[in-house]
């Protein structure tokens, strides 16, 4: 009869701390091995019968994924913030392999999912788009932010125009200022074309897969959107419902009450039903 091995694996940059656990509950091994490929490798080819895996949601979490999935009967990764039972007691990595074996044997643990590997170049990009997104607002906001402190006024997106630069550049006195603001727009018309590059092969790999265009069917739902949404949910079976679906991918309603907020004078706001998407 095979027998089924439970591990926990607390997972750091250096080592990795593990702990073996056999299903009635009785650990029969614990180690500590370096983060490396061959390492882990030799260690599972050394165990015998069905093995379960879990360590938590981290850096290196995709690489040890791909490289453990192949090779146990069950993989799970799970989501740190909710294993409120590893924050009680006495701490160590190897108290904490302990019980995230022991959480695996109860069914105790939150997963998060990993899986669809022919959409990981879709995700990579959609992350990609999204922190160059939002590294390109933040130079926008300090561009601004230089004219707003020298009492000069930047409403609307002209500040931004290539054409208009030299105009607004003018209008700072100091040379050193002035010279900070070239470089911001530098910075600025870099990120620009970097966006441009990743949104053109955002899109292409969007257009491969055959949920990108039902997706595109929908109101509001336009191609970079439909690409970010493939990349984020990957599979809409991932979810056990049609309401955690729409939650997950901001598409759900959102009832708030007139007794969930009030404000200062104790008046209380009014009731609202809103999407995220309306922000």
């Amino acid at each position: 009869m095979t027998s089924t091995k439970y591990i926990g694996m607390e997972v750091h940059k250096e080592s990795i701390s593990i702990a073996v656990m056999k299903a009635a509950g009785k650990m029969v091994m614990e180690c500590v091995i370096e983060t490396k490929a061959n390492m882990i490798l030799q260690f599972f080819d050394g165990l015998r019968g069905d093995l379960q895996v879990t360590f938590e949601e981290g850096t290196s979490t995709a690489w040890l994924y791909d490289l453990r999935k192949p090779h146990v009967t069950k993989l799970l990764v799970c989501d740190p913030r909710k294993n409120t039972s590893l924050k009680e007691g006495n701490k160590s990595d190897q108290i904490d392999a302990r019980r995230l074996a022991e959480l695996l044997r109860l069914n105790h643990l939150n997963p998060v999912y990993h899986g669809e590997h022919g959409l990981r170049s879709l995700k990579e990009l959609v992350r990609s788009y999204l922190t160059i997104t939002k590294d390109l607002g933040r130079v926008m906001t300090r561009v601004k932010a230089i004219y707003r402190s020298w009492a000069i006024p930047c409403s609307g997106k002209q500040v931004y125009a290539p054409r208009h630069r030299v105009e607004w550049l003018g209008k700072i006195s100091e040379a050193g200022v002035r010279r900070r603001a070239e470089f911001y727009y530098q910075q600025l018309d870099a990120l620009r074309t970097v966006r441009q590059q990743v949104r053109r092969d955002l899109l292409a790999e969007g257009k491969k897969q055959q949920a990108w265009k039902r997706l595109c069917q929908i109101p509001s739902i336009g191609p970079i959107r439909a690409a970010v949404l493939l990349g984020i949910l990957q599979t809409p079976h991932r979810f056990r419902s049609k309401r955690q679906l729409w939650s997950y991918s901001g598409l759900g309603i959102e009832t708030h009450s007139s007794a969930d907020h009030r404000s200062v004078d104790g008046s209380c706001n009014e009731p609202r039903n809103r999407s995220p998407f309306a922000d």
